[in-house]
């Protein structure tokens, strides 16, 4: 079974006993999470799609740990110009492990 989530603006494909990186979350390492968006659900072969989610179901997880992502660097260049702009960034991420994906009665 697994089921796809939308956290932080992005989707992410779950399933139980997985760890995933979803965006920023707030809590501390340890928190229980519910995440309730749940855009699709597929169990014994069965794939149920939600317009815009799937009524009455919830995926459980818990926080793992908080990082940042590898670094990625930015460059702009004008030849001949002398013009060079250097930017960096590493984006914030929260490390989740997936409980269960809780199925209720539609």
């Amino acid at each position: 079974m697994f089921a796809i989530v939308r956290a932080g603006g992005k989707q992410v494909r779950v399933a139980e006993g997985e760890r995933v990186r979803v965006e920023k979350l707030q809590g501390d390492v340890g928190d229980p999470i519910s995440l309730t968006d749940v855009l699709l659900i597929s169990r014994d072969g069965v794939v149920r799609v939600g317009a815009p989610v799937v009524p009455s179901v919830t995926v459980q997880a818990h926080i793992v740990g908080h990082g940042k992502a590898k670094k990625v660097f930015g460059f702009k260049y004008k030849r001949r110009k002398g013009y060079r702009r250097h930017k960096n960034h590493r984006q914030p991420f929260t490390a989740l492990e997936i409980d269960a994906i809780a199925v209720g009665e539609a």
